[in-house]
């Protein structure tokens, strides 16, 4: 699905990403984790085409992107930070987006039922709380049914009703086959759904696979102390 060779990125002096080679195959519920300054946001946008790496290649489905911006109507990006104009009312985003995308479905619904919006749509984004914000940005990112799909931070903000939701969504996601790409810092939220993880310290790879062979390589009982085993040894 994802192919990343020796991808290296520095701004100015700061080397962010030192040569990462990574292998993301088709189907299931990958984890990018890392402390803050480790790269993750810097990796996840080169793969969206959004950071223009300065050495190494992606390639996604065996076709290099560079150059290619196509690719991306096969990607459903949920970004960190959403800022969308506050004068437009939550239909009004949802219409226009879907005519950006040119999309003619109406997955965005059922999405809509599932975190109850329906009291919202009518409202200016300007007036939403923030977990109300994220719940509206889910929509737009689960309601084109691409084949992958990046969240960054998907749970910020959301009340414990919407995070089940949210996990059972993203569940029912990778029932279909689709590739899933996260980064969270809630530790038992990446425990719950992620078939794999991937932890970079500063700007490489330190482990990739599953939680429980980084219990055994960190000899921690837990995934929380197995995190906290391997940000300590980078501090110390």
């Amino acid at each position: 699905m994802i192919e990343i060779k020796d991808l290296h990125k520095r701004y100015s002096k700061n080397k962010v990403l030192k040569g990462i080679t990574l292998e993301i195959e088709k189907g299931g519920i990958f984890a990018v984790l890392g402390p803050n300054g480790s790269g993750k946001t810097t990796l996840i946008k080169s793969i969206l085409g959004m950071v223009i790496p300065d050495k190494g290649s992606i390639s996604l489905n065996g076709k290099n992107i560079k150059g290619d911006w196509k690719y991306r109507n096969e990607i459903d990006y949920l970004p960190q930070i959403a800022n969308f104009p506050n004068n437009l009312s939550v239909n009004e985003l949802i219409k226009m987006i879907k005519d950006l995308r040119s999309f003619k479905g109406n997955e965005d619904q059922r999405l809509i039922e599932l975190f109850k919006l329906q009291p919202f749509l009518n409202k200016k984004l300007g007036n939403l709380s923030g977990g109300t914000k994220q719940k509206v940005n889910l929509v737009l990112t689960f309601m084109f049914d691409s084949p992958l799909i990046i969240l960054d931070e998907p749970t910020t903000g959301l009340d414990p009703i919407s995070h089940l939701r949210l996990k059972e969504l993203i569940k029912a996601e990778k029932a279909k086959g689709k590739t899933i790409l996260i980064t969270s810092h809630i530790m038992n939220f990446v425990e719950e759904i992620s078939d794999e993880i991937v932890f970079l310290l500063e700007g490489k790879i330190y482990f990739k696979g599953s939680i429980q062979q980084l219990k055994t390589k960190t000899e921690q009982p837990d995934f929380e102390h197995a995190i906290a085993s391997i940000l300590s040894s980078s501090y110390a």
